[in-house]
């Protein structure tokens, strides 16, 4: 039709009531509603152009032709950095609003089977601590299902490789949009066919005695929490602190096989306390040091606009609930 060519389109409700009048709805164009929040809510062209797959330049094209319907400048240009008028504030607000309705729409009309989430989380997470975890959303929302993949990669979340992205950081990767689940803690543990049952509280030179298994981790964590970092912070309680970390005997990539290490008895281990909750709680791994390092944050993350805005805020609650159930009961129980 040659109406879509035009700067503005319009909208015709009939109304079945006989008195009523036709309604005519004279709206910008679609694309520079949509260059205009993008830019707006991130604040930088470049980051709008990024996430809807255009230029800068189509970004600034678009938002000047929204200022030309309007009659007022949207953004402040200058100085650096970029950022709203008042009139374009107010606009961001509501625009971003209609854009989740119409999102909404779409997704209440969309054929069943493509009702799933794609979720991806670390290996450990996703084995350890999500999937148990599935009985409960799936009575939750019997209409959604999961598609879980576990890697210690990033997936790429703007590029739709999946819905939605539990990261472990200390902090929320920008661009996205994000809520923090919760943080753990690591702590020395051991299988009571290794060291006994507790109370246990062991010195660095008790810890010496025993083979000890370590992690490895990329440089994209600061401090993290291994035998050398450990060694750090209790040479601050005690004086003549061995060098534990040259007594590691196993060392894994992969959280799943130290702590699966650990629970057959093959040494001490530092893990996340998230991740071994089942077995500290059962006794098949006992706590053998009051000193713990702290670990990082769990954070759901999911790309704006996404479609599924609903759906995706569902999966968040219910996983932040999840977290919060399961911190209230290891609080009871010590």
């Amino acid at each position: 039709m040659s109406t879509l060519q035009n700067r503005s389109f319009h909208v015709r409700v009939n109304s079945v009531h006989p008195e009523a009048t036709d309604v005519m709805r004279s709206l910008p164009p679609l694309a520079s509603l949509r260059a205009f929040e993008a830019a707006g809510r991130l604040l930088s062209f470049q980051d709008a152009a990024r996430e809807l797959g255009l230029t800068p330049t189509a970004i600034s094209h678009q938002v000047r032709l929204l200022e030309q319907s309007c009659g007022k400048p949207l953004f402040q240009r200058r100085p650096r950095p970029l950022s709203l008028t008042p009139a374009g504030a107010t606009l961001l607000s509501r625009v971003s609003k209609g854009l989740d309705l119409f999102a909404e729409g779409f997704e209440a009309i969309s054929d069943r089977q493509q009702q799933r989430l794609k979720v991806t989380a670390t290996n450990a997470f996703a084995a350890r601590w999500l999937m148990p975890r599935v009985p409960s959303w799936r009575a939750l929302r019997p209409d959604i299902g999961l598609d879980i993949m576990g890697s210690d990669t990033v997936l790429d979340l703007v590029g739709g490789e999946v819905d939605v992205a539990i990261r472990y950081a200390r902090q929320a990767p920008k661009g996205l949009v994000c809520s923090e689940i919760g943080r753990d803690n690591y702590l020395v543990v051991a299988s009571p066919s290794l060291v006994g049952r507790g109370p246990l509280d062991f010195t660095p030179q008790d810890l010496s005695r025993y083979p000890l298994i370590d992690g490895q981790w990329t440089d994209d964590f600061l401090n993290p929490p291994m035998w050398f970092e450990w060694v750090r912070l209790a040479r601050e309680r005690w004086s003549d602190v061995p060098d534990l970390a040259g007594h590691a005997s196993l060392s894994f990539r992969e959280d799943l096989h130290g702590i699966e290490a650990a629970i057959a008895g093959y040494g001490i281990a530092i893990c996340s306390d998230i991740l071994v909750a089942p077995e500290l709680a059962s006794g098949a791994l006992v706590r053998v040091s009051s000193l713990a390092l702290e670990g990082y944050a769990f954070i759901a993350a999911h790309r704006p606009n996404h479609p599924r805005q609903q759906t995706i805020k569902a999966f968040e609650a219910w996983i932040a609930e999840c977290f919060r159930a399961m911190m209230s009961t290891d609080h009871q129980r010590s």
